[in-house]
């Protein structure tokens, strides 16, 4: 057996080992069952409210204020100003943000880094029910903009921080936090790109827990899994340009830019990329058989034995979800041609995004390739929109150090639930992070569709928020104190 499929059914066994574990049998070491003497929800919600109500958007916020607060709730709690670092970029200076660290007793380790951004996504009062910018608690949600993404996952991380130090708990290896800006792609400055520029020895870590998964809930707002979210596609834009004399729309030639332009685009359409499936990818495939009914789970077993079964993939590339799990993808998302209309085109172009299965080498080149190929045309040029980034992320291995402290917490919380695997098909701050391992995990659960991210009323289940306060707050105890 080759040391890929060693991963793979070691990621398997430790799938499907938390989702028929017994009750609480493997889950009564000290460290998870030990009560917990600071649980002060009050504290918690009145952190939390403070950060929601910190306006931090682009046009009219401040991710540095937002930070500032959070600094001096940490001061407050004991920190001492070295261990608080408040930065901010200086051409932009409403663009900062803070990483807190609470020192650890192993010089020698490398810190845990908690990774959350507080920058949020435009919100108009006229479009809401409610101020976007206040804090509303109604028939068991919370709403606000940026309730769950990701100023929920920043609240906790740092409601933990300051628990972990009343209790004067020293955790082996170090526990940092960083709070920055600039995610959601509004022109701000990304705190966590500038980090690793100008900083880098502030998010230089072990290993980093960001957002980018939660858990599932049923209809009947039961908990029915629990993600973890290892590797996320490459994001990747490129521009096809076709160019032309042009001339007088009255005569007509037999070459059109703008029509050279769409039909390349339509053998792109024509020619998906092939499936690709890695550790993560088969583990989340195997997984979520074992929850889909019918011709779906059939599929999904089918693939993971024979990722080139036609029938196989022609099942689940009906879902957007799972043929972008299954493959790289590319699709034109803007296009641009002409300059009058009484005249025959001289320009046109279109913006191609990709989203690139992780993997060794540049990959972003080989997917450039593959365009010009499908394209089939030398008239229609294809070039990257930006600069290949070379220092992209991996897909991190689930060791039994990564998943052996999740199954003792959320097998004790959740018992029965499994944990699920999962690529994200989008892009985090995770892609500035090169080959240190990043992992999704927030133990928050939602119904499908729920939370209005990015949209309108957004909102996050009262209850789900402070599960995943709780389960947090110990998973990252056991991975301080961990090897």
């Amino acid at each position: 057996m080759n040391g890929t499929m060693h991963r793979i059914l070691a990621l398997t066994v430790a799938v499907l080992t938390l989702s028929s574990c017994g009750a609480t049998q493997e889950l009564s070491s000290p460290a998870t069952t030990a009560p917990v003497t600071n649980d002060d929800r009050g504290a918690f919600r009145d952190l939390y409210r403070e950060l929601i109500e910190t306006n931090t958007t682009a046009s009219q916020g401040s991710c540095t204020e937002a930070a500032q607060k959070m600094a001096t709730r940490l001061k407050t709690a004991g920190y001492a100003d070295k261990d608080l670092v408040l930065f901010s970029p200086p051409d932009h200076p409403k663009d900062g943000g803070l990483v807190a660290t609470l020192a650890g007793s192993d010089d020698a380790a490398k810190p845990i880094l908690l990774l959350a951004h507080i920058d949020v996504v435009e919100a108009k009062r006229e479009d809401w029910k409610r101020d976007p910018f206040t804090l509303a608690e109604e028939n068991g949600y919370f709403y606000a903009r940026g309730a769950e993404d990701d100023k929920a996952m920043a609240a906790i991380f740092v409601d933990s921080l300051i628990r972990y130090r009343t209790e004067n708990f020293v955790p082996k290896r170090p526990i940092r936090v960083a709070l920055t800006c600039g995610e959601e792609g509004g022109g701000q400055v990304n705190g966590a790109e500038w980090l690793h520029q100008n900083r880098p020895e502030l998010v230089d870590a072990e290993f980093v827990i960001n957002e980018g998964a939660g858990g599932d809930l049923n209809k009947d707002n039961k908990p029915i899994l629990l993600e973890i979210q290892a590797g996320q596609k490459i994001y990747q834009d490129f521009t096809l340009e076709v160019t032309d004399e042009g001339g007088h729309s009255s005569q007509p030639g037999p070459f059109n830019a703008i029509q050279a332009l769409g039909a390349g685009l339509n053998r792109l359409a024509a020619a998906p990329f092939p499936v690709q499936l890695n550790d993560v990818t088969r583990a989340y495939f195997t997984a979520q058989a074992a929850l889909q009914p019918g011709e779906v789970g059939q599929a999904m077993s089918t693939i993971v034995v024979n990722p080139q079964d036609p029938a196989a993939i022609s099942v689940l590339s009906a879902s957007p979800l799972y043929n972008a799990m299954l493959r790289t993808t590319c699709v034109p998302t803007k296009i641009e041609g002409g300059h009058a209309n009484n005249a025959l085109p001289q320009r046109a172009t279109a913006n191609v995004n990709c989203r690139i299965l992780p993997g060794a080498g540049t990959v972003q080149q080989r997917v450039q390739d593959a365009i010009v190929k499908a394209v089939n045309d030398p008239k229609v040029t294809v070039k990257p929109a930006t600069a290949f980034r070379t220092n992209v992320a991996t897909v991190p291995p689930l060791s039994a150090q990564i998943v052996d402290p999740i199954k003792a917490v959320a097998g004790s919380m959740w018992p029965g639930v499994p944990l699920v695997p999962t690529m994200s098909t989008g892009a985090t701050d995770a892609i500035y992070f090169g080959t240190t391992p990043v992992y999704g995990l927030s133990g928050i659960f939602a119904q499908p569709g729920e939370t209005h991210a990015h949209g309108l009323d957004e909102r996050i289940q009262v209850k789900s928020l402070y599960d995943g306060r709780a389960f947090l707050y110990q998973v990252v105890k056991l991975y301080a104190n961990g090897a």
